[in-house]
């Protein structure tokens, strides 16, 4: 059975921070940390903060801006957190609400209504909550059948859950699989930082996955999906229901997330480019059959690398097209972005790869092709 990507949406919060605005919030920080802990720091008891830069963001990142939930509580020197109410149980979840919108956006470019579809995925890097499931309140809220269930692969998260989707589809189970992305990413990041709190930007995506025969006109074709894990600590996040139960520990730095980053691009990258070459060679496909890659926005510097291993040249924009700039690193929405917002050009029989790669490690490729 061949099965479809029928049509994306994407959802995006109305505010946004650009780097020169981070950069003026941290420095304000550190300043203050630094005369605070004068004393100390000339004792050696302390270790000063380092300030960080425009120039060190764009160099490390490529990233310029981000889309954010809530910029005064997160450049706010005297929290630098966002500030997100939380809701009654009666009233729908901010996640099943971005979700919602992003869906909504994916089933009207594909003609569909809700009652349509058979099943949906809800997949992110970080979870509002354990139970009820936030795909069954997205369900609820649409007005979907069948059935719906969350799951989490961190930056991986689209692709993984597309292939959940794709087997749904293919075992029989629906005809048409409603993938959401709700990746509300500045919740957990620390915005105090050096290292990290530049990185991440919030978003939603919504990919409708459909037998191919029910698939609108200009629908991708999917040729195969393969995904892979190795494990690794060098992305981690600790936050959890157990936190609770040690005070000495449960508002730790590592309960918001951490990472290595030279350790994660240099283990990365072959990881990434060895299995995309793999599947590919699986697919029978060739390098030059690749009119375009989407790959997961985490680091313009990591996704250069990937797709010059993969393509045998350097990629230019066109050929691997770069998102992060404006979005920063959405999670598992970073590639269903690129994919969002480059592909209107290309035409049919073009091929090109979905790709996404995260912490755990964890990978996803899916091979597209675009249908008359």
């Amino acid at each position: 059975m061949t099965i479809a990507i029928s049509a994306t949406g994407l959802w995006t919060p109305p505010d946004s921070i650009t780097n020169a605005e981070l950069v003026a919030s941290y420095n304000a920080y550190v300043a203050r940390f630094n005369a605070e802990h004068a004393t100390e720091i000339a004792a050696g008891a302390k270790q000063a903060l380092l300030p960080s830069s425009v120039e060190f963001i764009e160099k490390a990142s490529g990233i310029k801006h981000r889309y954010v939930l809530d910029k005064h509580g997160s450049l706010d020197v005297d929290r630098m957190v966002p500030r997100i109410p939380e809701r009654p149980n009666e009233q729908i979840s901010l996640m099943a609400e971005v979700s919602v919108k992003a869906a909504r956006e994916a089933l009207e470019s594909a003609g569909r209504d809700a009652a349509d579809v058979g099943a949906v995925i809800c997949s992110c890097s970080s979870l509002q909550r354990p139970y009820p499931a936030l795909a069954i309140e997205v369900q609820n809220a649409l007005g979907a059948g069948g059935f719906g269930y969350d799951m989490n692969v961190a930056c991986s998260s689209a692709t993984f859950a597309i292939q959940n989707a794709i087997d749904i589809v293919r075992a029989g189970h629906a005809r048409s699989v409603l993938v959401v992305n709700p990746e509300l990413t500045t919740g957990h990041l620390n915005f105090r930082d050096r290292e990290t709190h530049f990185i991440f930007g919030d978003a939603c995506v919504a990919v409708l996955v459909e037998q191919a025969e029910i698939a609108p006109k200009g629908a991708w074709m999917v040729l195969g999906s393969k995904l892979k894990t190795q494990f690794s600590n060098n992305i981690r996040n600790n936050f959890g229901f157990l936190n609770r139960a040690d005070e000495a520990h449960r508002d730790d730095p590592d309960k918001l997330i951490t990472q290595q980053g030279r350790k994660v691009f240099k283990e990365v990258v072959p990881l990434v480019s060895e299995m995309i070459l793999q599947h590919m060679a699986e697919l029978g496909l060739k390098p030059s059959d690749m009119r375009r890659l989407w790959l997961h926005q985490a680091n313009s510097n990591m996704n250069r690398l990937i797709a010059e291993r993969v393509l045998g040249h350097e990629a230019s924009q066109d050929e691997s097209p770069t998102v992060l700039d404006v979005y920063g690193n959405t999670a598992g929405a970073g590639s269903i972005i690129a994919f969002h917002n480059h592909r209107a050009d290309l035409k049919t029989g073009d091929k090109g790869l979905i790709c996404s790669f995260g912490a755990g490690y964890s990978a996803g490729s899916i091979f597209v092709q675009k249908a008359a």
